[in-house]
């Protein structure tokens, strides 16, 4: 009976791998039944950033039931008979590893970067200075081309609260905010909830709120693209035909 170390010199396996830091990670990965654990390791740490000596291996059948745990460095991935469509399941031993915490996957608890206004200033390169420059040379440049009043008679008759369409898309919803929008350029927008989640935001632009809706349902829109009346909210279940 052959032994089942001696392995074809050809012989592969897929293996679908996961990771116990990061639940996002999971690739089909073929490796060679001829290569060590060790060997199966390496290859791994350059895919998730577990190091060899902090990873455990874990393998699974294709029902999702432990087979074994990889525990011998120096033996074959052929030794624990792996086959295709099984899964290995690597866990980082590692508390202050780099897929501990979470961080790779939410980059909301990676530490931002941030700088003074007054360290900043103190830089050279920087897209501040070349506007400094280029005003210098030529200081109409960069004035604004735009009224503070662009568009303001077009608002006299938007209120809000009032139904409105805003083009093109002929979308619907209601007035939310009339006015000028410091975030934005100069002149005069409307603020728009959508009766649909036809929108860019919550009301919130560029840091500054000017309204509350629901998330993707805001819009701000010159005033030209809105018509107020009655708009009603569609149906969207009413067939046009019966």
């Amino acid at each position: 009976m052959a032994s089942r170390l001696q392995i074809q010199e050809d012989e592969s396996v897929s293996l679908r791998v996961t990771h116990g830091n990061i639940k996002s990670f999971s690739a089909d990965v073929r490796f060679s039944l001829q290569m060590t654990v060790e060997s199966v390791k390496d290859k791994l740490w350059r895919k998730c950033g577990t190091s060899v000596n902090s990873m455990c291996l874990e393998l699974y059948d294709d029902t999702g039931a432990k087979i074994s745990v990889l525990s011998d460095n120096l033996r074959p991935l052929g030794f624990y008979s792996p086959q295709d469509g099984y899964r290995l399941h690597v866990i980082d031993l590692d508390p202050s590893s780099v897929t501990s915490g979470g961080w790779l996957e939410d980059i909301s608890l990676v530490e931002k970067y941030s700088i003074s206004e007054e360290a900043y200033d103190k830089l050279d390169g920087t897209f501040r200075k070349f506007k400094e420059k280029l005003a210098s040379q030529n200081p109409s440049i960069l004035e604004s081309k735009i009224s503070d009043h662009y568009m303001e008679d077009l608002c006299a008759n938007i209120k809000v609260g009032d139904r409105c369409e805003v083009e093109p898309g002929e979308k619907r919803g209601v007035v939310k905010f009339v006015g000028r929008a410091q975030s934005l350029a100069p002149g005069f927008w409307v603020g728009v909830q959508y009766d649909e989640p036809l929108g860019k935001h919550d009301g919130m632009v560029k840091g500054t709120r000017y309204f509350d809706c629901p998330p993707l349902h805001g819009a701000m829109v010159r005033p030209d693209k809105v018509k107020v009346g009655d708009y009603p909210e569609r149906d969207l279940f009413e067939e046009d035909e019966i």
